[in-house]
Parts: structure tokens; C-alpha cells; sequence
């Protein structure tokens, strides 16, 4: 029998989500921070996205899938990294990469799962909410019903890893507004396969 009140959504295993991560100062800081550096244009195997990005630590390159070292991340950012490594119970050294990434109005994200030399994605939203989706990796699995939404708001911090890295994949609806995030990912540090 349906509820007549909503009810929250059974989130997979290794997805988190924190609301009200940030203050409203930090939220400020950051995304001064994120001003300092020139954003371009997010290459994806050819294709120009709609969104902007500074990749710093490891860069994945999607078009003949290696992983370099590229800028070491912004010392500014370290507060940050050290705030989130304690959240998840690591060492900030952990953080392999720090994503910055503009959202201009109608930008989406469309179904993935992040690129397989990283594990733990952590990512913190700025300036706007957004609409985070998650569905089974398995195509067999996949019905309109097994789409979860989960509204990330301002300032808030949400973590994937376990199963929700391996067996799921997700997706942002296009936004209203613009909108920054901050994405930090480690590095596999044991051979996986998925």
C-alpha cells in the first residue's frame, strides 16, 4: 500500500549526503576561490559540454583514457580536502584530484559513472541547487522506477563510493541557475574491476 506522505528515498549503499555543509561565508570564500582561476570549455571525446572546468592534481583524459599529473591543487583549497578526509575517515594526501566545474543555466549532466581510475568522489555544491539522479549500472535493472532523485542543495556535500561508485551511475537535470561544485576524487589504491 502507497503512502500518502512523501518518504525519503532508499539511497544505495555509499551514497551520503550532508545538507548545510558549508556556511553561507564558506560558500562565499569558495567561490571566490574558484574566481581566481580561468575555467574552459569541458572536452568529452570530441564533444564540447555546456559546462566550464580547472582540473587540478591527476586529469583524466577521456579521449585515449590516460590519467597525467597535471597543476598541483591550489593550497586554498586545502581547508577544504582536510574538512572532507576527516568526514570520510582518510588522509587528505588521498585526494588525487580537485574538479572546479561552472554550471551555466540549461547545463546537464547525462547518465555515467565517473572515470574508473578513481574511487571515492566527493563533491560540494555552490550558489544553486541541483537535481542528482541515480539509477542501476545494470541496463537490465534499469525502469523508470529505479531512478532515484535527490535534490543537492546549496552548500551541501554528498559522497559516492562502494556500491554506489560500482553498481550505479547517475545524472544532473539541467539547472536554472548557475551553479559551482567542487569534486574531489582518490585514486584506486587496490586493483578493481567494474
Amino acid at each position: 500500500m502507497e503512502s500518502l506522505f512523501p518518504v525519503d528515498p532508499v539511497l544505495p549503499d555509499g551514497f551520503e549526503y550532508f545538507p548545510e555543509y558549508l556556511t553561507p561565508d564558506e560558500e562565499a570564500m569558495l567561490i571566490q576561490a574558484i574566481a581566481q582561476h580561468e575555467l574552459h570549455a569541458f572536452m568529452f571525446q570530441g564533444y564540447e559540454a555546456k559546462r566550464k572546468v580547472a582540473s587540478f592534481g591527476y586529469d583524466y583524459n577521456f579521449t585515449n583514457r590516460s590519467l597525467t599529473k597535471g597543476k598541483d591543487i591550489p593550497e586554498i583549497f586545502q581547508p577544504l580536502l582536510n574538512r572532507i578526509a576527516r568526514q570520510l575517515s582518510i588522509e587528505s594526501k588521498y585526494f588525487s584530484e580537485l574538479l572546479l566545474t561552472e554550471y551555466p543555466p540549461g547545463a546537464v549532466i547525462n547518465w555515467h559513472r565517473d572515470a574508473f581510475p578513481f574511487e571515492v568522489i566527493a563533491g560540494i555544491s555552490l550558489l544553486s541547487d541541483c537535481k542528482f539522479r541515480l539509477r542501476p549500472h545494470d541496463k537490465s535493472k534499469q525502469t523508470r522506477r529505479s531512478i532515484i532523485s535527490i535534490p543537492v542543495r546549496r552548500r551541501s556535500l554528498y559522497i559516492i563510493q562502494g556500491a554506489a561508485r560500482s553498481e550505479w551511475e547517475h545524472s544532473i537535470a539541467p539547472v536554472s541557475t548557475t551553479r559551482y561544485s567542487i569534486t574531489l576524487r582518490t585514486l584506486y589504491r587496490k586493483e578493481h574491476s567494474f
